[in-house]
């Protein structure tokens, strides 16, 4: 959506909030005017639903309007009420700017009697590896610009490139992400990180979401120079984490589950990586991979296997997938500066993940394809390093 959106959500939602004095709940389930008010605020979403088709404004009012009629007992039948007006606080204080309107803060918009949003993950670091929203493993070729993120609200594309001559291994060396005009909170703003080139501002250089009312919604802050950066979009729930580790990128996203799914085409998401994951012609198949007899073998000027697992062990004690994935990196690039990349990657896990029970991924047997096409999800990966190897590197060929 954009300013000019003929989506009459955000007047639902102001008189809403005008007639329940800011949204509070009555002093009883049965309280006769708040469930009035919630009818009103019903039937406003009812008259501009057509205009709001992929407003994530008016999807999170519908839903929260059912979830308040049920938790007080409200009857969809019955008295409405009439709108009053509120007047909004003046527009001088950078603070007062960047919580209102309530449009412009995403959790706030959730009615606090409400359920609270679902939110998820999407890493991508190293080789490439990446983490879906669905908790799905992969290494991936992708040599080239691919799409991570592309949705109503944003899109995030990067840009990997070969580590080693002749080799598919490759890792991300740009990254551009395209916040888009949003009603009253932003207007569109570009971020754009290369290596050696972590900016602490958006393209145009700004730090926020641009002149609206509601622009403080948007804000990136640098938390180590030229290493690690920060993008909070309170407008749509979103955290974003970008790192510079060594000469390559990575990128770690928690978003709202309602935010992920905000596209117009779902067909366009073929080839959205966080979500769907890599092309099947793109992974590195994990579970076709034989691990051969013996250490896996190391590319030429890389660290032997010992080495690498030794290495790694240092900041990645739990033999999960992220530590898998370090001892690949090692063995196929001879960077160390990729255990970092790992390491990191699951310290944004921990931080941005909202289920702390899934922090580390492990190897898991192959399922059955009827099983695995049944949940429509491809099998999770097993890591077999050696196998992996001798895939990676293999030469590119056009």
């Amino acid at each position: 959506p954009t300013a000019a959106s003929p989506c009459k959500i955000l007047k639902c939602n102001s008189e809403f909030w005008s007639a329940t004095a800011g949204g509070h709940s009555p002093a009883s389930d049965d309280a006769p005017e708040f469930c009035a008010a919630l009818r009103t605020y019903a039937l406003c979403t009812r008259r501009t639903a057509r205009t709001c088709r992929g407003d994530l404004a008016y999807h999170s009012a519908v839903h929260g309007i059912e979830d308040l009629m049920s938790q007080h007992n409200c009857s969809k039948d019955g008295p409405t009420s009439q709108p009053r007006l509120r007047t909004l606080p003046p527009p001088g204080d950078s603070q007062e700017r960047s919580d209102s309107p309530e449009i412009c803060h995403y959790e706030r918009s959730f009615h606090k009697h409400a359920a609270a949003p679902n939110y998820t993950h999407c890493g991508l670091f190293g080789d490439p590896h990446l983490r879906t929203f669905t908790d799905r493993f992969q290494t991936c070729k992708v040599q080239g610009a691919w799409p991570l993120i592309d949705n109503n609200y944003l899109n995030v594309q990067v840009t990997n490139t070969p580590v080693l001559p002749g080799s598919a291994a490759t890792a991300t060396s740009k990254l551009t992400i395209i916040f888009k005009n949003f009603q009253e909170c932003v207007d569109q703003k570009v971020y754009q990180a290369e290596m050696d080139e972590l900016p602490a501002a958006f393209a145009d250089g700004s730090k926020n979401g641009g002149d609206k009312h509601g622009a403080n919604s948007l804000r990136i802050t640098e938390k180590v120079s030229g290493q690690h950066v920060e993008i909070h979009a309170k407008y749509i729930g979103t955290t974003i984490v970008v790192r510079q580790v060594g000469r390559y990128l990575t990128f770690a996203v928690r978003m709202p589950e309602e935010v992920v799914h905000a596209v117009e085409d779902r067909d366009s998401q073929g080839l959205y990586l966080c979500l769907r994951g890599c092309p099947l012609n793109q992974q590195i198949d994990f579970q076709a991979a034989r691990a051969p007899e013996g250490p896996a073998p190391a590319a030429p000027d890389t660290f032997p296997y010992e080495t690498a697992v030794a290495k790694c062990k240092e900041r990645l004690p739990v033999e999960d997938l992220y530590y898998q994935a370090c001892v690949f990196d090692l063995l196929t690039t001879g960077d160390v500066n990729f255990t970092l990349a790992a390491y990191y990657a699951l310290e944004d896990v921990k931080m941005l993940h909202s289920d702390k029970d899934k922090l580390h991924l492990y190897e898991r047997t192959r399922e059955p394809p009827g099983r695995a096409a049944a949940a429509g999800l491809a099998p999770a990966p097993r890591l077999l390093l050696g196998g992996l190897l001798l895939l990676a590197l293999l030469p590119v060929f056009p």
